[in-house]
C-alpha cells in the first residue's frame, strides 16, 4: 500500500479533528472534507475547528479544505472516514465518483442504520471497494485525549496484514502507538457493542450504582461481547485485547464517553429525547442498539444486556424496572 498518496479526512467532528491532528504528524499535507462551508471559513480564520476540540490549533497551510465530497474523493488516494454512522449513507448519497480504486480507513464505530450493515460490508456492497483495501480503526482511544497528546493506542485491522502494517506509519507518533489485526468484522462489531454497554453502564451510574457493581457489570458485558463475536464472526481473537476489552473499558468509564453520558442522563431521569438534545452530540450506541438487536434476530445469541437496553431505548420500558432486574442476573 502506498501511504505516500494523498490522504483525506472525511468529517468535521471531534474524532475527525483528532485524526487530522494525528495524520499531520506524519504527513506534510492532508485534504479535509467538512459538510458546511461556513465551518471551513471559521476554521481557516481561527486556525482551529470552531465547534470541536477548539484547543487544537492547525497550520492551515498544510490543509486543503473541501465541502464537495466528489472533489475531495477525486483528489485523494486514501480516505479516512470519521462521520457518525447514522449520517454516512446520507453523505455518500451525494457521491458520484467511484471509490473502487481508493483505500478506505474507517474510524466509524457504528453500523449503517436501515441497512444494518457494518461499514466495511457497506463499502464493499454499494461502492465496490475491494475488501483488502478497507481498514478499520479499533480503540481504546478518545479524541479528547489525543488533543492533550496523552499516550493512546489504536488497533488497525485489515484483511491484508501487510496493508495494515503500512497504515500504522500514518498514525504512529510520540503519543500514539498502533498494532495490527486481521479481525475486521470482529473489531467493527466490538466497536458497536462497547457503545451499547457504555450506555447501560451510564444508566447504572445515573441510578447511583457504585464502582463495585460497575466492575461486575463490565465483567458480564465482555462475556456477552465474546458470545456474540464467537457466533457472528468466528475468529481466533484475544477478547482481553485493547480493541475489545480495552475499548469497552474506556468507553464505559471515561468522562469523555458520549455513550456513558447519555446513559447517565437516562439513569438520572431524563427522557431519551431530552438527553440527546442536551448532549448536542451523537451517541453511536443509541443507533447501534437497534441495529445489533435486529442483526441478532439472525444469530440468536444470548444478549441480556443488549436486550435490556433495547427495551429501555426503543420499547420505552422504565430503566428503574429493567436495570435492577438485569442486575440480578449478573455473576
Amino acid at each position: 500500500m502506498n501511504v505516500s498518496g494523498k490522504i483525506a479526512v472525511i468529517g468535521g467532528g471531534s474524532w475527525a479533528t483528532a485524526l487530522a491532528k494525528i495524520v499531520l504528524t506524519s504527513q506534510s499535507q492532508i485534504n479535509w472534507y467538512m459538510r458546511r462551508p461556513d465551518r471551513i471559513e471559521d476554521f481557516v480564520r481561527m486556525k482551529h475547528n470552531p465547534a470541536y476540540l477548539s484547543g487544537v490549533t492547525f497550520d492551515i497551510n498544510r490543509i486543503r479544505f473541501f465541502s464537495n465530497l466528489d472533489e475531495v474523493v477525486s483528489e485523494s488516494d486514501i480516505l479516512i472516514l470519521a462521520t457518525p454512522s447514522p449520517f454516512l449513507k446520507q453523505h455518500f448519497a451525494k457521491l458520484s465518483v467511484p471509490l473502487k480504486d481508493k483505500y478506505v480507513i474507517s474510524g466509524i464505530k457504528g453500523i449503517v442504520p436501515d441497512e444494518n450493515m457494518l461499514i466495511s460490508d457497506y463499502l464493499v456492497k454499494f461502492y465496490q471497494v475491494a475488501p483488502d483495501n478497507i481498514a478499520v480503526l479499533g480503540g481504546a482511544c478518545h479524541a479528547e485525549e489525543i488533543a492533550f497528546e496523552r499516550l493512546s493506542h489504536l488497533t488497525i485491522a485489515c484483511r491484508d496484514l501487510k496493508k495494515a502494517e503500512s497504515i500504522t506509519t500514518i498514525f504512529n507518533n510520540s503519543y500514539l502507538k498502533s498494532s495490527c489485526s486481521q479481525d475486521v468484522t470482529g473489531i467493527e462489531y466490538a466497536s458497536v457493542l462497547k457503545n451499547v454497554y457504555a450506555i447501560v453502564g451510564g444508566i447504572y451510574h445515573g441510578m447511583k450504582y457504585g464502582d463495585n457493581f460497575h466492575a461486575v457489570f463490565i465483567s458480564n458485558a465482555i462475556l456477552e461481547m465474546q458470545r456474540f463475536l464467537n457466533i457472528a464472526h468466528k475468529e481466533v481473537r484475544e477478547i482481553t485485547g485493547s480493541a475489545y476489552l480495552g475499548d469497552l473499558l474506556v468507553t464505559a468509564y471515561s468522562r469523555y464517553s458520549r455513550n456513558r453520558i447519555l446513559g447517565t442522563m437516562i439513569g438520572k431521569g431524563y427522557s431519551i429525547k431530552t438527553a440527546q438534545i442536551e448532549m448536542e452530540m451523537v451517541a453511536e450506541g443509541y443507533y447501534g442498539t437497534k441495529c445489533i438487536h435486529e442483526i441478532n434476530a439472525k444469530y440468536q445469541v444470548e444478549t441480556p444486556i443488549l436486550n435490556a437496553l433495547y427495551a429501555v431505548l426503543y420499547e420505552r420500558k422504565s430503566p428503574y424496572e429493567i436495570m435492577p432486574r438485569l442486575a440480578e442476573t449478573f455473576r
